[in-house]
């Protein structure tokens, strides 16, 4: 895991550019502590800075091709780079052990339809000193980030954080004022758009490549299925429970590769107790776990995970966290952001803990309700799909009343579903409006006059409603609705996220359920025996029946959640006040101020613990543009 940046810029001499990206690789320091490298030629600088997991001995980067042809940064993992040295080493002399030159080899041998060999999550760039072309790719699930931008010189800077970006000094900090209407949607600003104006955020599954002229293409390399195979469909469900417990050991095994202590996160829920059950089933001894608890009654849940682990026999690792703490630490959490989160607060404490206890990679359950249906969408959706011929033939004078009496009600349920109402026609409209932190009426009335504009005129619905449309062709209920929670919420707020709070401590963050040929393999299977509507992850508990306690596996699904409802009453109150003082709103043009003090009032006069994650999420939105800046 690593840090990586590169600057291809004709017009700009060498010892600026290195200049430059050295403030961008002291930026990720953090990302990467072990070893440093910067390599330059002809326009272009590249530079790393390497968190050593596999052969850390070696895997210097940037990593050059024998011939000085090919020069390599790599930000990631590559599962089965033993696998694929095997069919390399005939046409290569390995120097190392690692994963960074197999990549390499496999660029130098295939190009870019090395990509489909590989299995991991990564991020790298390469540049071909003879036709001084740049190309870059990043994994198919977007585990690992790649943001870009170009100057008006049709120069190239990029890196794996946005904070790296700005630290260039050659890319200008303005936040878009179409981006905050997004965000406040989303949690999120989904790709290929970030916060900042002219700042990209490479799509997953997608490679980008620069011609000498400075043209600049991007490109899809990898899909969701799109074609059943007969020959992997189970017959039935015993079969289906089988072959899934296969595949699970298989992405266990791959995902334990590294060369340092590699743990596990262990919430104390089904997905991770798997994760970890599956680990020491495979030979994970000694395994360490860890997990985050709090004191407040109806959020503490670490008496679940330490079941697990004695069950498990782990060495557990428990923290309880508390308001007081938390309100200490923000500072230090929002300066890790490079974008604003309503999220991701766990996966921070949890990864301080890992690291501080001496492990650089840990596995995380993350995934497992995208892929076998537990979150409520996988029910509702296509429930309210079979409702909506009917809804649409009422007067439409008759369903402009029920949509307003529905707006008006203070609960966020309604006004959700008044938004499915006036503006979803199939399956994919309402998976695209499922994941809306604010209801339409409510984000618009947020933004100031521009932003609004700009809001009204991008629509209610998420950018990729019309790309997922057409990929998802011939798609079944059970498989829109994952695609839709794997390539949004998940993608663009959980994986985001998780890179972001572990990298901030140096851990490498891993998370099996989100392996391609898992999903490759799950994807055509018959959705009755992915989920089933009577019993949450039935398929999941039933292929890992023996490595995961009968108390966890008959547990009703519970989300983890922070007890944000009380901190935001109590320890961060003193935090919330500030940032939504007028002095604070002043800095957020692009928010109506009136708007977003009556949403704090609200809160704090109101009895909806529920509407926590609205108000939050507004604050750390204007707590992030409040930031100082470093740059």
């Amino acid at each position: 895991m690593c840090g990586i940046a590169g600057i291809i810029a004709p017009k700009l001499d060498q010892a600026d550019r290195e200049s430059a990206l050295s403030r961008m690789l002291d930026r990720q320091q953090h990302r990467g502590p072990d070893d440093r490298g910067i390599v330059s030629h002809a326009s272009a600088t590249l530079g790393m800075a390497r968190l050593a997991i596999i052969d850390p001995a070696h895997g210097h980067q940037p990593m050059t091709s024998p011939d000085g042809r090919f020069h390599l940064v790599f930000n990631g993992a590559i599962y089965n780079h033993r696998e694929l040295r095997a069919t390399l080493e005939a046409n290569w002399s390995f120097r190392t052990h690692c994963d960074t030159e197999v990549l390499l080899a496999a660029f130098v041998r295939h190009g870019a339809d090395c990509l489909h060999q590989l299995r991991g999550m990564f991020a790298f760039a390469v540049w071909d000193t003879q036709e001084q072309t740049f190309f870059a790719a990043r994994d198919g699930l977007g585990i690992k980030p790649l943001y870009y931008a170009r100057r008006p010189d049709r120069s190239l800077v990029f890196a794996s954080e946005l904070n790296a970006l700005l630290a260039s000094r050659l890319v200008e900090r303005e936040i878009d004022a179409a981006s905050v209407g997004e965000y406040l949607a989303w949690f999120s600003v989904p790709a290929p758009r970030t916060l900042y104006r002219g700042i990209v955020n490479l799509p997953p599954g997608h490679s980008l490549r620069l011609d000498r002229e400075g043209r600049l293409s991007t490109q899809a390399w990898w899909g969701l299925p799109t074609h059943r195979q007969p020959n992997r469909v189970a017959t039935n469900y015993s079969e289906f429970v089988h072959g899934l417990r296969a595949q699970l050991d298989d992405t266990i095994r791959a995902h334990r590769v590294a060369d340092v202590p590699v743990g596990a996160f262990l919430s104390g829920g089904m997905d991770s107790t798997a994760v970890a059950g599956l680990m020491v089933r495979g030979g994970a001894s000694h395994l360490k776990t860890f997990s985050i608890g709090f004191e407040e009654t109806g959020y503490a849940e670490q008496a679940s995970a330490r079941a697990s682990a004695k069950f498990l026999g782990t060495e557990h690792h428990e923290e309880i966290l508390t308001g007081t703490r938390v309100a200490a630490d923000l500072p230090r959490i929002l300066a890790s952001f490079d974008q604003p989160t309503g999220d991701g607060i766990n996966t921070y404490y949890a990864s301080a803990l890992a690291s501080r206890n001496g492990v650089k990679v840990a596995l995380s359950g993350l995934g497992g309700d995208e892929l076998f249906g537990s979150y409520p969408s996988f029910r509702d959706l296509p429930r309210l799909q079979r409702l909506l011929p009917w809804w649409r033939r009422l007067p439409t004078a008759t369903r402009q009343w029920i949509v307003a009496k529905l707006r008006a009600q203070p609960q966020a349920r309604a006004r959700k579903l008044a938004d499915f109402l006036a503006h979803a026609r199939d399956l994919h409209e309402l998976a695209s409006l499922q994941r809306r932190v604010l209801p339409e009426v409510s984000r618009l009335a947020l933004l100031a006059p521009e932003a609004r504009s700009l809001a009204t005129r991008l629509g209610p619905h998420h950018p990729m409603l019309e790309e997922f449309a057409f990929e998802l062709t011939g798609a079944d209920d059970f498989q829109i609705v994952s695609a839709w929670e794997l390539r949004t919420y998940m993608t663009n707020v959980l994986l985001r996220d998780s890179d972001v709070m572990s990298m901030a401590h140096s851990l490498e963050l891993r998370v099996p359920f989100v392996d391609t040929r898992l999903l490759e393999w799950l994807w055509p299977q018959p959705d009755y025996f992915k989920r089933d509507p009577r019993i949450a992850k039935r398929a999941l508990a039933d292929a890992v029946a023996d490595v995961v306690p009968v108390s966890i596996r008959q547990r009703p699904k519970q989300g983890f959640t922070l007890p944000f409802p009380w901190w935001m009453r109590n320890e961060l109150r003193p935090f919330l006040d500030e940032t939504f003082s007028p002095s604070s709103l002043s800095r957020c043009p692009w928010l109506d101020a009136h708007a977003v003090s009556a949403l704090w009032s609200d809160y704090i006069t109101g009895n909806d613990s529920r509407a926590w994650s609205r108000v939050w999420t507004v604050a750390m939105l204007v707590a992030f543009a409040n930031r100082k800046s470093e740059y």
